[in-house]
């Protein structure tokens, strides 16, 4: 049977793994057994994806990026340079807590930046957006531009990755697309 995707010669891909037509895989990335990575992903060089980790449609996962059980991305986000998640809250070497693993949901849109570390158990909100070296220990509304260590929010960006300036009128417009967005008790959607 013909496979619909591309895996560098280097790359190793245990079997039982899901991977979707026109996914790329570069060099030297281990995609372990059992786990979901959907169509139209990009997984680049030395990329480690374990078992059990589930990526939607169009995932763009950037170099040297560790993504530990636990973690499912919706489709569309964006993983950058060197980002890591965790996926047990205390490890200790000597302490085995495979079966306190806790998941991570990164939600449709998201896009993390370089060096980000996502500590395990929260939900990446939609189109949200993590800046690079951030350490994010709390779950990241929809819409919400964090940067940081400990990570604190600094303000909204539209689903196009433009800060949204809100005014007194708690309406903002996409610099690039025009989208209008709505900021109503510390939430913000598209309308």
């Amino acid at each position: 049977m013909e496979r619909l995707y591309f895996v560098h010669p280097t790359a190793v891909v245990d079997e039982g793994c899901e991977i979707g037509k026109g996914t790329k895989i570069w060099h030297f990335s281990h995609i372990m057994q059992g786990c979901r990575i959907g169509e139209d992903c990009n997984i680049g060089q030395n990329v480690v994806v374990s078992p059990g980790v589930v990526l939607g449609r169009n995932v763009k996962v950037q170099n040297n990026v560790s993504i530990y059980t636990g973690v499912i991305c919706e489709e569309d986000v964006f993983l950058g340079p060197s980002c890591v998640f965790t996926n047990v809250i205390n490890p200790r070497s000597a302490v085995p807590r495979k079966d306190q693993y806790r998941e991570t949901l990164v939600c449709r849109g998201a896009s993390i930046g370089a060096n980000a570390t996502i500590v395990c158990g929260h939900r990446i909100g939609r189109y949200a957006m993590i800046g690079a070296g951030a350490v994010v220990t709390h779950d990241v509304p929809d819409y919400a531009l964090v940067v940081g260590n400990p990570a604190r929010q600094a303000g909204w960006v539209s689903e196009y990755g433009h800060r949204l300036d809100f005014g007194t009128s708690g309406i903002a417009l996409c610099p690039e697309t025009g989208q209008r967005y709505c900021l109503s008790e510390g939430k913000v959607e598209k309308i």
